[in-house]
């Protein structure tokens, strides 16, 4: 049979379980999750390997109003997504309170002559007597291809998404080799799995705040051990503090939560050196961001 391959883009506000349900469609964990908002920064990139076709997905940040240098960035990025892959996928989650987040979704899409698809997501938390009225209030905001309702947390309509954004894929050879799920380098992939962390265990401005590099990743000639040196960036002398905790204890924790996911991922022990850097107002600094990979 014919191979079949194509982009798909995953865009929608913030914190409606884009990642969350990238993780669900390939099976791993390429993408970071938290319970909070606009926790993607950079879009990420997932390939869905099948007998006879590849679906190379791009997670995107939550598209909302931007307050800061690098959330202007976040929003530029995916807002631009659309136009460089071959399908949409939207997503929205079933609440009528999201209504409105939608609209500077949809706003790019105008015109777009695309193939472009609904997923509502959360339906584990929505009673269906409510979730068809939801759907129909979208089917009235903009001309979906179609609609689907999903639970990226439970699979719950998954296999229905993938079934319908199956085809849409056009004939063509797949563009990564078997094995490859994502094209996130190693460094990267390790500062968002600390960012992931920094997520869990602080508030309020502190993971908005922060970034990470990775200085250094090397093996111990053993093989079985992994060095990691890795420095977290805050925008001022309190952020710090409240990072390092007292006597250090929230730097320990954040390090103890990123170690063990990184021993899981690489299958070795992990030696995790983190550190904590001001760098004054980098959210807001154009070539910051550019150093930071953003």
């Amino acid at each position: 049979m014919t191979f079949l391959s194509g982009f798909i883009a995953i865009i929608g506000p913030p914190n409606v379980g884009k990642s969350t349900l990238l993780n669900r469609i390939l099976g791993e964990k390429v993408a970071i999750v938290s319970p909070s908002p606009q926790t993607t920064r950079n879009r990420i990139i997932g390939v869905r390997h099948e007998a006879e076709a590849q679906m190379v997905f791009m997670d995107t940040p939550g598209i909302h109003r931007t307050r800061s240098a690098l959330h202007r960035s976040m929003v530029a990025s995916a807002r631009a997504a659309p136009g460089e892959v071959d399908t949409v996928l939207v997503m929205t989650e079933a609440r009528r309170e999201t209504f409105q987040d939608i609209t500077p979704v949809l706003r790019p899409l105008k015109g777009l002559k695309k193939t472009c698809v609904l997923a509502v997501n959360k339906i584990d938390r929505c009673q269906k007597a409510r979730l068809l009225p939801i759907i129909d209030h979208y089917r009235q905001e903009h001309p979906f291809d179609a609609i689907i309702p999903v639970s990226a947390l439970t699979g719950d309509g998954v296999d229905r998404l993938l079934h319908e954004l199956r085809s849409t894929l056009r004939p063509g050879p797949p563009f990564f080799p078997p094995g490859m799920n994502t094209d996130q380098s190693e460094p990267f992939f390790v500062s968002e799995i600390i960012r992931e962390k920094i997520f869990r265990h602080t508030r309020a401005e502190i993971p908005y705040s922060a970034a990470v590099t990775v200085e250094r990743i090397s093996e111990r000639r053993s093989g079985n051990l992994l060095h990691i040196a890795s420095r977290i960036h805050v925008e001022t002398a309190s952020q710090k503090k409240v990072l390092i905790g007292r006597e250090g204890r929230m730097i320990r924790a954040i390090g103890r939560s990123a170690r063990l996911e990184l021993e899981k991922i690489f299958g070795v022990a992990v030696y995790l050196d983190l550190t904590v850097r001001v760098e004054k107002n980098w959210t807001k600094d154009a070539r910051a961001l550019r150093r930071l990979g953003y």
